[in-house]
């Protein structure tokens, strides 16, 4: 079973990703000299419809801007923006509940350099 399952509604969704660890081997880019997916990562981000907005968010300094972007574009994966330079704490995510009761937000933690996987089902009635 996937715990990482959301039941969403079809509008458009904003993804806010970390990079290492999350979607990418854990500072590989330093290890080995060059970034390489976690197994099925690449697979999901090339899954999300192009309504929905993907949000990077990283560590890794401005000085890695260049081969970040050039890995993620020779890959063909789309995304909106990339947030360099995040604090190594926690991240913190609040947003409000629509009236219609539509939940606006949610939180996934996964292993270091494991993807889990989510599992996205579209629900027309939320």
């Amino acid at each position: 079973m996937n715990n990482n399952r959301l039941v969403l509604s079809n509008l458009g969704h904003t993804w806010i990703l970390d990079l290492d660890g999350t979607i990418v081997k854990h500072n590989g880019y330093k290890i080995d000299g060059f970034d390489s997916f976690l197994y099925g990562a690449k697979e999901f981000l090339k899954s999300l419809p192009d309504k929905d907005m993907i949000i990077f968010l990283t560590s890794r300094s401005l000085a890695y801007k260049e081969i970040t972007e050039r890995f993620l574009n020779d890959n063909g994966v789309r995304y909106d923006y990339i947030i360099y330079g995040a604090p190594y704490g926690e991240r913190i995510l609040v947003n409000d509940a629509k009236p219609s009761g539509l939940k606006a937000s949610y939180s996934i933690n996964t292993e270091r350099d494991v993807w889990n996987g989510i599992l996205v089902e579209e629900e027309p009635t939320l």
